[in-house]
């Protein structure tokens, strides 16, 4: 009875390794920075239209990790209370999807942006 016990305790940790392992892990500097560079930087820097209107800098991962002046955009292991996913997903007020008024980013690398902050949203 013990050794059935033992091998199906092993199977399970066995099973989470591999899980986890199978996860690849996300970066921001290879991953989202060119995403943000992509579809954000055009107005969330440095006396852009988006940073004068909310005080959010996207440049580097302090200043987005800063937030607006109305408060932080990301709330790392929490993607589906995260403002940041919330308005490139269109959760938020309509007004408020980013990027505003261009092309919506595509839902693959949304997806991307979703795994980071799911992580952690490390500097990594």
């Amino acid at each position: 009875m013990k050794t059935g016990i033992l091998r199906g305790s092993v199977l399970i940790a066995a099973t989470f390794v591999l899980a986890a392992c199978g996860q690849k892990e996300v970066s921001y500097q290879a991953d989202v920075q060119p995403i943000l560079k992509q579809y954000c930087l055009e107005c969330h820097t440095e006396g852009g239209k988006g940073t004068e209107k909310s005080g959010l800098v996207m440049s580097n991962y302090e200043s987005l990790m800063k937030g607006t002046r109305f408060g932080s955009i990301v709330k790392p292991g929490d993607s589906l209370s995260s403002v940041l996913i919330m308005l490139v997903e269109g959760r938020a007020d309509p007004s408020l999807k980013m990027p505003h008024g261009k092309e919506s980013i595509p839902k693959d690398k949304i997806e991307v942006l979703k795994k980071w902050v799911e992580q952690g949203a490390k500097n990594n």
